[in-house]
């Protein structure tokens, strides 16, 4: 870490009122409080054993479960895009929760149906008590959203598509 990310970090702390914060790499762990406290522990990089299983046990049991499961993933992932040809896909630039307005008793940013121009509000994704807006990618014309309100999303998991006008 630079000392550059290092002071950024810190300022973010200070800005949104955050108390504490730990970063854990695979090299450090990182800690700090408000208060000045800085704590740094070194991580030594250890290989860990690969274990292989006796021949007794079978082997093919376990990836036979794995491949019907792997299957619907692609499905979910090419299904939105099915539904709207040439559609942009708006993804969850973080892992977060969903909100489609801006407070509970407030109307949502966009419906199906509404016209977006580059750069305007879509929804807010909440992370680690930060409210993070997610503005549109294209102008155009907001075809299906992929998120109910309050759901867990996940980096890069689709949440709008939009037909480019």
């Amino acid at each position: 870490m630079t000392p550059k990310e290092l002071k950024q970090i810190l300022q973010a702390l200070v800005e949104h009122g955050v108390n504490e914060l730990t970063l854990e790499t695979p090299d450090y762990k990182l800690t700090v409080r408000r208060g000045g406290e800085v704590q740094v522990v070194s991580v030594p990089q250890v290989q860990a054993p690969v274990l292989v299983p006796p021949p007794e046990v079978p082997a093919p049991p376990p990836p036979a479960p794995a491949a019907p499961a792997a299957e619907p993933q692609p499905q979910a992932k090419a299904e939105p895009q099915d539904d709207c040809p040439g559609c942009v896909e708006v993804r969850a630039p973080i892992v977060g929760t969903f909100y489609r307005a801006p407070a509970p008793d407030a109307p949502p940013y966009v419906k199906e149906g509404d016209r977006v121009e580059k750069g305007q509000v879509l929804c807010i994704i909440e992370a680690m008590k930060l409210m993070n807006e997610i503005e549109s990618e294209v102008s155009g014309i907001v075809k299906k959203i992929l998120v109910e309100n309050g759901e867990p999303v996940e980096y890069g998991q689709p949440l709008f598509l939009i037909q480019p006008v």
